[in-house]
């Protein structure tokens, strides 16, 4: 499905609605993906939590079935995509899970936007990058400017996934870089020129939601010490490392990752 958000067509989908008088005692959970991916990031968690939720999950501006247009691009207008698309659909309140840019969004949103979500979870991201981390972006935007999306799906299973994974899974990893290599560049570089620039860890202190930090304990984009850091900044944060993952660790550890969102989730619903 599609609809107009901020000035673009965002590409989402709803699964979980049973068209019965229940339908309004099921809460909302909202599924934001990592850079370079797309909503079908979600397909395992969708299958758990539509059992007892509404589900949405969207296209980032510049992924998947979503608009693209040239950058750059920001936190503040990524974030105000989301509360625009949220407000189009009527989803007054949610409950946030956010991967590595979904997170980053996650945490922009409930600053910018307090009262809308319910709970939220910060998987495998950050607050702010170290210092000295700008030019990594900056060679990713001109790579892809000058060879294409081709050009950064190597390097980026290598980061997202753990070696023995890797070797293990090919057919997932095959799929995984179908979605790298289909990001559109202008997406892509758009959201590369706006991530490095979140700074919020200060203002996490202003959070007053219950937030779910995961990570990867493997995780090379976004180390254990940078969900520690949110953990420690962010009051009453529950912080959860799963074993044997990268980044991507819902795909890489769907078992754990699912069971720990649904337990957060059904704790706040």
């Amino acid at each position: 499905m599609h609809i107009k958000a901020n000035g673009i067509d965002v590409h989402y989908t709803i699964d979980g609605v049973t068209n019965t008088a229940s339908d309004k005692d099921r809460p909302w959970v909202v599924l934001s993906h990592s850079l370079a991916c797309d909503l079908s990031m979600w397909d395992n968690e969708v299958r758990l939590l539509s059992q007892h939720y509404r589900v949405m999950r969207y296209d980032t501006r510049g992924h998947g079935k979503s608009s693209a247009p040239a950058g750059p691009y920001s936190m503040d207008l990524l974030t105000d995509d989301a509360k625009a698309l949220l407000d189009a659909l009527g989803i007054a309140h949610c409950h946030w899970v956010g991967l590595s840019m979904g997170g980053m969004i996650g945490q922009t949103f409930a600053l910018k936007y307090p009262g809308v979500f319910t709970s939220m979870t910060l998987a495998d991201t950050t607050s702010k990058y170290p210092d000295g981390s700008g030019p990594i972006w900056e060679a990713r935007i001109k790579l892809v400017g000058e060879q294409g999306m081709q050009a950064v799906v190597q390097p980026t299973l290598e980061r997202w996934f753990t070696a023995p994974f890797r070797a293990a899974q090919p057919a997932l990893m095959a799929r995984v870089a179908g979605l790298i290599g289909n990001t559109p560049v202008a997406g892509y570089s758009g959201c590369c020129a706006a991530l490095p620039k979140i700074n919020v860890t200060a203002q996490l202190k202003d959070i007053r939601i219950p937030t779910l930090v995961l990570c990867g304990d493997q995780d090379a984009g976004t180390p254990v010490a940078l969900s520690e850091e949110i953990h420690r900044n962010l009051p009453g944060s529950e912080l959860v490392i799963i074993p044997s993952a990268s980044h991507l660790s819902n795909l890489e550890q769907p078992e754990a990752f699912g069971a720990a969102i649904a337990g957060f989730i059904a704790k706040h619903r």
